[in-house]
């Protein structure tokens, strides 16, 4: 359950019998909420009011336990939009992370449809895991996660068997032949980049390929707005930045897309060097982290698994 004070915070908790929510405002006991309808008020010892409602998705993701950064909602329905995920379609998916796209991602093809997500990390595929069943309440009929570098596990896919493909890695360029070999004609190909560094490697080497259309980029930002009668006015906050999303089609194999006729600046394209890991934006998580979100992940499916 997600309980809203009336500060507008957010709490989400699951829902035990015989356990209690508390704060240093006051307390309640869990089965005042249980067996009761959504939208219900309950109020603590201390007199504090909390609207209950079950989280939506966007709520669960960012309460979720988390190794990694995950995409955060607004992203998420630009993916599922500019992607064209449909109930039914085949996707692919690299860079699991939290498993926070991945739920996104399951909610649109539906169970019948099919989801392979391929994470490198063992510990992140574990964490994903976990939080994927808590937020379903078990394992999803149309989810196949597999351990292991995404340039090897999607070639052992047929090829033009997936419909879509979406990845979110620090070097997304180093698979664009084997998305290429899995994507069916007509395929989306999908990234999730987080530096212009990243989104201008990635589209060039997507061009060079020949096998896919030219690719279009774009980032989102939101801003939310303050209303209270009259007083209406953008808040002083807002989501800006959080990452870039690029999308391109799948060739007809042996058909090599035309080039595009264009003058570039001067300088805009660099001499020939490394790109380092910091180049890209990878920011390591600690090992500790990893086993702590890891150990939350598991404990709170587990508590769903009882129920």
């Amino acid at each position: 359950m997600q309980l809203t004070d009336p500060k507008g915070r957010h709490h989400t908790i699951v829902l035990v019998e015989g356990k209690t929510f508390h704060t240093h405002r006051g307390q309640f006991h869990h089965d005042q909420l249980i067996g009761q309808p959504e939208g219900t008020v309950v109020r603590n010892t201390a007199g504090v009011e909390y609207v209950a409602l079950r989280p939506l998705l966007s709520d669960f993701v960012l309460s979720m336990p988390r190794g990694a950064a995950v995409i955060y909602p607004k992203d998420a329905a630009q993916i599922i939009g500019y992607a064209d995920l449909y109930p039914g379609a085949r996707v692919l998916e690299a860079g699991v992370g939290s498993g926070a796209l991945t739920m996104s991602l399951l909610r649109a093809v539906g169970d019948g449809g099919a989801l392979t997500s391929i994470e490198r990390r063992e510990d992140f595929a574990d964490i994903a895991r976990g939080n994927v069943e808590s937020f379903f309440g078990g394992p999803h009929p149309a989810w196949n996660l597999l351990i292991g570098d995404f340039d090897d596990r999607a070639r052992e896919l047929e090829a033009g068997t997936i419909d879509r493909v979406i990845l979110d890695m620090l070097a997304p360029w180093e698979n664009l032949e084997a998305a290429a070999h899995v994507l069916a004609p007509g395929g989306v190909f999908l990234a999730y980049v987080a530096t212009t560094t990243q989104l201008s490697r990635l589209a060039e080497d997507l061009k060079d390929t020949g096998d896919f259309t030219e690719p279009q980029a774009w980032e989102t930002m939101v801003r939310t707005w303050h209303l209270e009668g009259l007083a209406v006015r953008p808040d002083h906050r807002m989501i800006g930045h959080t990452g870039f999303l690029l999308t391109s089609r799948r060739m007809a194999p042996g058909v090599e897309a035309p080039l595009r006729h264009r003058r570039p600046a001067k300088g805009a394209y660099p001499v020939d060097g490394e790109w380092t890991p910091e180049d890209m934006g990878e920011r390591p998580v600690s090992d500790k982290k990893i086993r702590k979100v890891r150990r939350d992940a598991n404990s709170t499916r587990d508590v769903h698994g009882e129920e």
